[in-house]
Order: structure tokens, then sequence, then C-alpha cells
């Protein structure tokens, strides 16, 4: 794909194409779809931040604060370019024992990146079939439409704590970023902004970068990163990724209107944030010989495999990721597959130029104070050649109380914060994930 887009971009070509297109530079980079959107459906802010942020409107008094305990599912999958069919079932990997609050779920390669999608018009038809099959995923039961809006009458408290509407989404030719909230939720979501970073061609065309969805959930606010970074596993490929890190958080910026009187003005960059979450393929592989890969395949011994893994050889050697966090891995490497097998493509092609080191591709990190990290799993849908990944946090969210509202009603407080079913949810979640790790001992069985 390299050579045919070093073809279309040669000198001649030059006047036939929107430098702007080029350079990723469109005036649509900032703009997202939403359930909370206006009318026109593409919008730079929510309606719902436009209310929260008048100038000059004046702050509640304040006697107190609380802490509010929140469950968020963040989920990375690499698809391999592959659009979904109606029979894709993502509720295996969505639906947990207790359902979470918020759902954070990003792509890479939802599109092939041919030289076609990565220069012509962008193609949102697998983005939209993607929201339709996590929604059914989510609201399975308590809506049988396909359709989505924060404004529904509900039944019951319950009902509402257990629909989820779309806060924000956007796509960057492949790479595609959603964020999910519990309905409940809906009215203390603001500043809801979008940023867009190209690292692919020419070092700024989208076909790799980075999607970031920065909000406010009451008065804590979170930035979601999505990124699909610099592929390949020659030596020092990972310097070319560590780049590609650097150029995300130095050009990620959250534009803003106008600046409050009276509110602190939101993040403007990543790192401004109280709690961030990176996510995707970020492409690190194995600092190791393919012969020895394959020998400590065979034995599922993780941990020595994973002393060669390259982004924890750059983090530790304060190049990347400095101060970040991740969980410990206890599955296999997520990539490369084999489509629709548990075959790892190394183990059946002996060819050194279309082989691929079987590596821990796709993860998810964070950064930041009243994140604990629950999960940290891959699913075993053999959709794609990649597996994906997926983590459940418990994550604290600052409440400022005022003299009328001192105390959090039910279902502000939700489930999780009570001890008997929070020890409830954990122990179903402890054997569900006793089940899955049976499941995976089985196929890495069958595999050696």
């Amino acid at each position: 794909m390299r050579t045919e887009l070093k073809k279309k971009i040669s000198k001649s070509s030059w006047p036939k194409f929107d430098v702007r297109k080029w350079l990723n530079v469109r005036s649509n980079h900032d703009k997202f779809h939403s359930d909370y959107s206006l009318a026109e459906g593409w919008v730079m802010e929510s309606t719902n931040a436009l209310r929260n942020s008048v100038p000059g409107k004046e702050e509640p008094s304040v006697n107190d604060i609380d802490m509010l305990t929140l469950r968020m599912f963040v989920g990375t999958w690499n698809v391999g370019g592959k659009s979904p069919n109606g029979g894709l079932n993502l509720r295996d990997w969505l639906t947990l024992p207790s359902p979470a609050d918020i759902y954070v779920i990003g792509f890479q390669e939802i599109i092939p990146l041919n030289a076609g999608n990565v220069l012509g018009p962008e193609d949102s038809g697998p983005a939209a079939k993607w929201l339709t099959l996590i929604h059914q995923a989510l609201n399975s039961n308590t809506s049988s439409s396909g359709e989505t809006s924060p404004t529904l009458s509900f039944n019951s408290t319950s009902e509402q704590q257990h629909y989820y509407s779309l806060a924000a989404s956007k796509q960057m030719v492949g790479i595609f970023l959603c964020v999910w909230v519990r309905a409940d939720l809906y009215n203390h979501v603001t500043n809801l902004k979008v940023s867009s970073v190209g690292r692919g061609i020419m070092g700024y065309l989208g076909n790799k970068g980075s999607i970031s969805i920065s909000m406010t959930l009451y008065h804590t606010t979170f930035c979601f990163v999505c990124t699909h970074l610099a592929s390949g596993e020659k030596d020092g490929d990972e310097v070319r990724r560590n780049l590609d890190v650097s150029e995300i958080l130095k050009k990620t910026k959250f534009s803003h209107s106008f600046k409050p009187l009276v509110q602190s003005l939101p993040p403007e960059t990543i790192l401004e944030h109280d709690k961030i979450i990176w996510l995707g393929d970020l492409n690190y592989r194995l600092a190791a010989g393919y012969d020895d890969t394959l020998e400590l395949l065979k034995k599922n011994d993780w941990q020595a495999l994973l002393e060669k893994d390259q982004l924890r050889i750059e983090q530790r050697a304060g190049r990347v990721f400095k101060e970040w966090k991740e969980g410990k891995i206890y599955f296999a490497p997520t990539y490369k597959y084999l489509f629709d097998s548990d075959q790892y493509v190394a183990q059946t092609n002996q060819s050194k130029e279309k082989r691929r080191t079987p590596a821990w591709c796709d993860r998810i990190l964070w950064k930041g104070e009243g994140v604990e990290q629950l999960w940290y799993v891959r699913g075993e849908s053999k959709f794609s050649d990649h597996r994906p990944v997926y983590s459940l946090f418990s994550v604290e969210v600052e409440m400022e109380m005022t003299c009328k509202s001192k105390k959090l009603t039910p279902s502000m407080r939700s489930c999780p914060l009570t001890s008997s079913c929070f020890a409830k949810v954990q122990a179903e979640e402890q054997l569900l994930l006793l089940t899955r790790a049976q499941h995976r001992h089985r196929t890495c069985t069958v595999l050696t």
C-alpha cells in the first residue's frame, strides 16, 4: 500500500488533489456524532455542554464534596478491514455480570487501508454498522429498535440505569472511537470535544494516528485516546511508535468557542485531564528471535515473552508513556492470527517476508488518580487477525454537593457503591474470568 500511495502523491499529481485533504487538515476534524447533538446531528459541542457553559452563569454554593464510584468498560479491537455482518454478536464481548456505567470502545481498520480509502471520501458505512451492533448489545434488555435517544421516557429508575446513549463517536479513515454513557448520567456530561491527529503517510494522513474524546462528568474530566501507531517489526520501528505517541500528545488540542467568566476552562490537551485512557493497536512487538518466540508460545510462558515486549522495554527506559500504568497481562499475544482460526500466522507461514511474530499489539493504558483496574483480558472472537482486548475500571468522580442535595440518591450512587452488592459483583466477575481463562487454556493446549 505504501508504494501505491507514493505513486499517487508524485509531484505531477499534486494539482489533481486537495492539499488540505493530504495533510488531513479538514474543516470538520473536531466535529462528531452524538445522541446529544443539535438537530443537524454533527456539531462541535453537545447541547448539554452549551447549556451548562453559559458565560457569567453563577456557580452553586458548595457545602460538601462527595465521590461517586463508577464502572467503566474499555475495549479495543483491530478488525482487519472487515465490515461487520448482521450476525456478529458483540454481547459476549460487552456483556458483564453487572453492567458498567460508561463504555469506551475503539476500533482500528474498520475499513481496508488501501489508497482509495486513505485518499478518497471517508466511508462511514462500517462505522454505522458497528454503532448499531454496539447499541443492540448494550440495550438488548431495554429496546428492540435500532435507534437511540437520551429523551426516551423510562418507566423506572432501574430501566433508565440500564439504557445507554451515545455520548460521542468519531471516525478518521480506519480508526473509530465511541463513548456510551448510562442514560441517567446524561445531564451530567458536559464539554464534549474531539480531536484527531493523522500520523500515517507523510506524517499527516489518517491511516495511522489518533482520535481523542474529551468530556466532563460531574466535575471530573476524562480523555479517551484511541490510536493506531506505526507498524513493522524491524529493528528501530519502536522508535517510530514512540514518536507517534509524542506527536499525538503534542498535537491533540480541544478547541473552545468561548471562555466562561466564572467556570474554569475545560482541558485543552490530553495531559490536562483528570483521568486519561489510552487504547488501541499500539503495534509494539517482541524484541525476541522468531524461533525463541515460538518456543515460549508452545510453553504458554507469557511472562518470559513479556520481558521482550517493546512497550515495556521502552517504558522502563523512560522513552515513552512515562508514569502511565498498564495492568498485568495474563493472556496470549493478540496478533497475528489467521482469519477465522485459533492459529497464529507464524505457525503456518514459513516465508520470512510474510510471517509476523506474535505480539501484544493491542493495549490499554491509563493515567490519573482514582482509577483502579479490575480486569485486563482478551476476547476470543475469530473475526479478525487480532483478538479484542478489554478492561474494566473502577473510577472515582468528584461531585460538588449543595445545601439542597447533600446526600446522593440511590440512582446516583448505583449498585457498585454498596459493599454487599460490590462483593456479589466481584464474585460473579471472578467466576466469569475463571471460565474464560479455562477456555483460553484449552485453546492454547490445542495450539501446542
